[in-house]
């Protein structure tokens, strides 16, 4: 199973293939099919004819809840700092099992905003899994606890500290000519998520 994941609110019914419009109450599924989650979001006139009775019953059944689905609104500026959540996005988009531990800590710390949520809790192969959804957006994110030894969160805390001051991929400093390139630290094992 990957690491993270994220699944997007789907734009249309997946039974009735109906659009959502802005604002239209909408059914959201989660099943269970390794090695990943499966989202299904359904009309409200699907989830009465088709999945009110026995949805729960179903094949990997975990979850259900009832949103609004709300039209995305198109960014005004794409230059801009880099958020908790965009952060979060672009290490779950990296998949890099390094990131793993500061991926943890930005969902905690988006979900104490209340701009994550959690929708469910799962263990699966003996690992904490997390189910947040953003409700705005109704993405879903899958992150997996790297279980964090006490003695790693300070590193942790300062990766992420890092990351939010300086974005993922920070620009490359100008080096004054003839001074010596920065020789690049070792990588440090004990913010490993393994």
């Amino acid at each position: 199973m990957n690491e993270w994941n994220i699944q997007t609110r789907a734009s249309a019914c997946e039974s009735c293939a109906q659009p959502f419009t802005d604002k239209q109450p909408l059914h959201t599924l989660l099943f269970d099919e390794p090695p990943e989650l499966r989202r299904m979001d359904i009309c409200e006139a699907c989830w009465q004819n088709q999945y009110s009775q026995g949805a729960r019953d179903r094949k990997g059944f975990i979850s259900h809840w009832q949103t609004i689905y709300e039209a995305p609104v198109p960014l005004v500026d794409p230059i801009h700092k880099d958020t908790a959540e965009t952060l979060l996005r672009k290490l779950i988009e990296q998949n890099d099992p390094r990131d793993a531990p500061a991926g943890y800590i930005l969902a905690v710390m988006l979900e104490r905003k209340r701009i994550l949520k959690v929708k469910e809790q799962i263990q699966r192969e003996g690992k904490r899994i997390f189910v947040y959804e953003q409700p705005k957006t109704g993405d879903i994110f899958t992150i997996t606890d790297p279980n964090l030894r006490l003695d790693q969160l300070e590193q942790v805390q300062r990766d992420v500290a890092q990351l939010l001051e300086h974005g993922l991929n920070p620009p490359a400093a100008d080096t004054p000519a003839g001074a010596p390139e920065p020789i690049p630290a070792p990588e440090n094992e004990t913010a490993s998520a393994n």
